[in-house]
């Protein structure tokens, strides 16, 4: 009798079909998913640096050119916009700090590529970053000016 009982009894839990086939539909839910989530994060970092080249230090740059009659040299760099230049006239202008760290770096945690005057920029500056690749002077980079 013990033994028609336990073969009556439906058995509860699941069979390796019915697991292999979740496992299935989950990977292709991940393949079709996935990928679309992939590229968002390299793009905001590449919008990021864009609107730093472009927008987000131009106030700190236009303000110490106000101050100080001209744009910071190539030399000074943009440190001389958290920190008073060693220059005697132009510290006596500087009305700084122009930004609140020294440690200006693009989204790729790389330091800007800053020259004034500038190549491209004439009279003024031209600002970069080297981009996702970290190489200056590739197809990549993100600058202040246009590409010609």
């Amino acid at each position: 009798m013990n033994r028609n009982r336990v073969r009556g009894r439906r058995r509860s839990g699941f069979t390796l079909f019915e697991v292999l086939m979740v496992i299935v539909i989950l990977g292709v839910l991940a393949a079709v998913i996935v990928p679309s989530f992939m590229g968002t994060g390299e793009q905001a970092k590449k919008d990021l640096a864009a609107q730093q080249v472009s927008t987000a230090l131009r106030t700190p740059l236009e303000l110490f050119k106000t101050h100080c009659g001209r744009y910071p040299t190539s030399e000074e760099g943009l440190r001389v916009l958290f920190e008073r230049p060693s220059d005697e006239t132009i510290s006596q202008k500087w009305a700084g700090p122009y930004l609140q760290t020294a440690d200006v770096k693009d989204p790729w945690s790389r330091a800007l590529i800053y020259n004034s005057p500038g190549q491209y920029n004439q009279g003024a500056y031209d600002l970069s970053s080297a981009g996702p690749d970290g190489q200056p002077g590739t197809d990549d980079d993100i600058s202040n000016w246009k590409r010609g």
